[in-house]
Order: structure tokens, then sequence, then C-alpha cells
């Protein structure tokens, strides 16, 4: 009797009959083209290079840069790790699921595992960006202090200040129903990324050219991280964040002609690009900045300032700071309405939620969704006041963000692999090689980065371990398990409200997911 699989050479039909390796062969671009068909109607073909050119810009950002700038040399390896294990993972596995049910994260792990299980899913990509929005505005107020007084930029207050004034002034833009805010992201790449990264490395190139001494050895000796116990490994965690969003861009792959062909190639050279803008600006910040001297907000900074100093053009600081901050604040504002109308159209329809936080203002946004939000983001920002060590903050919050994204990886991936196994003939434009391979090492990986997240860094082992865990398990824990399990609890009948979506009808599957931008 032959094996129940999806691509084995003995399929067996529904109806019991054996398949052929031919006559799979001859199904599977049937099968393509089906789900192509299904999944985007008239669709516009792009290219696998357009494609790849698409995700590195959703992805790559010079933010985390100061992060493994610590690590000098080592930071090659640091970023090769998660992105053979966690980047490769998500993006083929995403890919699959992608190409064979719309929906987004919500649909995959629903009928993958359960809509409970959907629910957390959808719910952790929602809660993550309460979390996100303090460390990425912490890093524009010290980007922002740069423009105005250097420092300002290790300021507590200054930087609780700045997040919640920018905070709220993306809620009052985006609670207006402004359109085109999306293309902002695009534009952000270019004028945040590309332009200042490649500067940087240049100028640091022929810094170091001229004679100047690196501030970090780069002898061979230095290419892995010196091991100090499982604390010097916390670290990497930081880079699952920075890879995370995958997941989003493979709602593209029916967009593809042959996408069991070009959707390989396309992530292939997206995971090349990403690598080397991640890993050049991060050697050329090591080169000038010493690592005891290195701010994980300030950084970035840090290493122009000395840089253009270097050469005599100072006045540059602050035009690339303004550069920066503006790329930063566009990419939170198409971040902000995405994750939480995702949440609010699957609570419509199943009532996750109370009708409070499903209520619309007159331009269609739920606005009191974004308030709410909002509140417990500004508490959190008040952290930057209170906690002495700006860095220190910021790394928390980075690591609370990530633990909290993680917990929707996890149950992706168990998804993949039970919808291989009980929905093994459903039609899927893209079909990922050993998936169950590939979704176990992403699986594994995620949980040993959320695991690992739990442990102090060496570089605050100043503070209590006690404290720090406290911390980071009552944000992640707490706001990525306990409160979306009360929602499902104390939910009534009388919370669904599928006959009152707004006029404008749902988003995209792209913006229903939050895929407009990455928070890397």
């Amino acid at each position: 009797m032959g094996r129940t699989t999806d691509d084995g050479p003995n399929r067996l039909e529904p109806g019991g009959a054996s398949m052929s390796a031919a006559d799979a062969a001859a199904e599977r671009p049937r099968n393509a083209a089906m789900s192509r068909a299904k999944a985007v109607p008239g669709t516009m073909w792009i290219s696998w290079i357009a494609l790849a050119l698409m995700t590195t810009s959703s992805v790559a950002s010079l933010r985390p840069a100061p992060t493994m700038a610590i690590y000098g040399l080592a930071a090659i390896f640091l970023y090769l790790v998660p992105a053979i294990v966690f980047l490769l993972p998500t993006s083929l596995v995403a890919a699959e699921l992608a190409s064979g049910w719309e929906g987004g994260v919500y649909k995959w792990v629903s009928t993958g595992i359960s809509k409970p299980m959907g629910f957390l899913a959808v719910w952790c990509q929602f809660a993550m960006t309460i979390f996100y929005y303090p460390s990425l505005l912490g890093f524009v107020a010290a980007t922002l202090a740069y423009v105005i007084n250097p420092n300002l930029a290790s300021s507590g207050v200054w930087t609780a200040l700045v997040i919640m004034v920018c905070y709220w002034s993306g809620v009052f833009i985006s609670s207006r129903g402004t359109k085109g805010v999306a293309g902002l992201a695009s534009g952000g790449l270019i004028i945040g990324t590309l332009i200042p990264g490649a500067v940087l490395v240049l100028l640091g190139a022929v810094f170091l050219g001229q004679g100047n001494p690196s501030a970090a050895p780069m002898t061979a000796d230095n290419l892995l991280p010196q091991w100090a116990g499982l604390a010097s490994l916390v670290l990497i965690v930081n880079n699952f964040l920075s890879y995370s969003g995958m997941e989003m861009n493979a709602v593209h792959v029916s967009s593809l002609k042959n996408p069991a062909r070009e959707y390989p190639k396309a992530m292939f050279l997206a995971m090349g690009l990403v690598l080397v803008i991640f890993i050049l600006p991060a050697l050329a910040i090591s080169w000038v900045v010493p690592a005891e001297q290195l701010s994980l907000t300030a950084g970035v900074m840090q290493a122009f300032d000395a840089v253009f100093a270097a050469f005599s053009v100072s006045w540059l600081t602050p035009i690339v700071g303004i550069m920066l901050v503006a790329a930063s604040l566009g990419g939170m504002l198409t971040w902000l309405a995405g994750p939480s109308k995702g949440l609010l159209l699957i609570s419509r329809e199943e009532g996750y939620l109370p009708p409070f936080l499903q209520k619309l203002n007159k331009n269609g946004v739920q606005q009191n969704l974004l308030v709410t939000q909002g509140v417990v983001t500004s508490i959190i920002a008040l952290g930057y006041a209170l906690i002495p060590n700006v860095s220190s903050a910021y790394w928390i919050f980075s690591v609370i963000t990530t633990q909290v994204y993680l917990i929707m990886y996890l149950l992706m991936f168990v998804a993949a692999i039970r919808l291989r196994r009980t929905h093994p003939d459903h039609p899927r434009g893209y079909r990922a090689p050993m998936l169950i391979g590939l979704a176990g090492m992403g699986f594994a990986a995620s949980l040993a980065a959320l695991l690992v997240g739990f442990i102090p860094p060496s570089q605050f082992s100043g503070g209590s371990p006690l404290v720090y865990f406290a911390i980071v398990a009552g944000g992640a824990l707490g706001l990525g398990l306990l409160v979306p399990f009360l929602f499902y609890k104390l939910r009534k009948p009388s919370w669904k409200m599928p006959g009152e979506a707004d006029a404008s009808g749902p988003p995209p599957a792209a913006e229903a997911d939050g895929s407009e931008a990455n928070p890397s």
C-alpha cells in the first residue's frame, strides 16, 4: 500500500488509487496555477529579483547594527547562524503556507492546529508591537539627540518624551485614515538604510585605509565570539527580531510565474543582500567606536559622528540623523495600523475582543484599539525614565518584542507540519523542500532563542538577574500568553460583529497580517 505523502512516488489519491510520479509531477503545475488563480485573480507577475528586493527592503535596517558591533568581527558569525537556522526555514515554510491558504498566520494556524491557537498567533503579531514601538522610538530619540544635543542620547526622560510624542502623533495620523502611508517604507530603505549604510561603510574603510587603528581587533582569532557562558549568547536573540517578518513577504509567492524555481532564488538573493546590509555597517561601527563606549540606541550616530569628525565634515551628522529618523517614523506609521487591523477583523468574526476595542471611528479606523495600545506603550516608555541605563531599557524591550513574536513562529512551524500531514493534497503554489526538517529546525531555533532571552546578557551583568528575569518574563509571557488567554476565556457571543465591518472592506492579505514593514 502506497504512502500518503505530498510528493512521494506512490502518493494515494482521496479515492485510494495510487498515483505515479509522472502523474504527480504533471499535477503540480496545475495545482500551482490553481493556487495562483485562486489567491490573486488577475495577478500581474513580478520577477524573482523584484521579490528579492521587496523582501530586502522590509527586513534590512541599520537599527540592530550597534547591538552586533559590540562583537566586532564575530558579528559575521552571529548574523550568519540565525540566518541559516531561522531566516531560511521561515522564508521557505511561510511560502508554502501563503501559496496554499489565504488569510495569513491566523488562517494557517487555525487550520493546522485550532482556532484558539490561531487567535494566539495573530495576537502575538499585534502584541509584539506594544514593546516594538518603545524600542524603535528609543532609537529615534537617540538619533534625534544628535541633531539637537548629543548629551540627550543618554537621557531616559528625553527618550520617554520622544516615544510618547511620536507614538501619539502616529495614532492621530493613522486615525484619519491617511492613504499611501505604506509607501514610506519603500522610501525608507533608500533614505534611511542604503544611503547612510553605504556612506558609513565607505568612510569607515577609508578611515582604516589611512592607517587609523580599528577599535575592535580584525584578526582570524576574533571570528568567533568569546565564550563566557550562556550569557554570552543572549545578544544573538536580537537577530531573530532583525530577521522576522519573512512570513509576511511570502504572500507574494503567488505573483511568481514559476514559484518552485523562482521563490528559492529570490529568498537566497534576499538573504545575501540582508546579510550584507546587516554585517558591513556593524563592522564599520566596530572600527570607529570602542565596544565599551557603544550605546545600543545611539551606536549608529556615534559611528557617524566619529567618522565625520575624522574627515572634518561633522556638519553631515545631523543630516544623516534626520534621514534615519524620517525612515524610522515612516516604518512606524506603516506598522501602526497593520497588525491591529488584522486582529480587529478576526475578532469581529469570532468575537475575541470586547466591543469597545472593536469600535471604528468615522474613517473606518480601529481608533479605540490604537488608543488602548498607546496607553500601554506610554506606560512602558516610562521604563526609559525609570531604568538608569537607556541601553539596558532598549535591550529589555527588544528581547520582550522578540519573545512575543517567537511564540507566533513556534505555532506557525507546528501548523506547517500538521498541514502537510492532514492536507497533503491541498493545492499549493509552492512546496518547501524537506518541509518537516526545515520546520523542525526553525521550531528548535525559535524555542532556543525564546529560552535564552530570559538570561541577562554578559554586557548587563551589573544588575540583578532575578529582576531582569521578572521584567522579561512578565512582559513576554504576560502579554504574549496571559492576556489572550483571558480574552478567550471571557469572550461572549455578543462580541461577534461579522456584519459590522467597515465599508472599506477587509485589507489585502499583507495588511491584514501587518506586513507593510519589518520590525528591525
